[in-house]
């Protein structure tokens, strides 16, 4: 794991920072502290690139997302 990744938000909740993914037919969580350029938002719709990690579950989730 750990290669980029382009997707799209597919969905983000503000008031508790979590959201996902979606690229290729598959959904990635990730929490709003994973955004590289320090904000803790993000708008559904909006092209993203990732690395994808192993979770605290062992469920991949997306991470060092950046905002395109």
């Amino acid at each position: 794991m750990g290669r980029r990744r382009r997707g799209t938000v597919a969905a983000f909740d503000e008031f508790v920072g979590l959201g996902e993914i979606e690229a290729d037919g598959e959904r990635l969580a990730f929490h709003c502290t994973q955004l590289e350029d320090g904000t803790r938002s993000v708008e559904v719709g909006r092209a993203v690139e990732f690395a994808v990690t192993a979770g605290p579950f062992a469920a991949p989730e997306a991470t060092a997302i950046t905002k395109l």
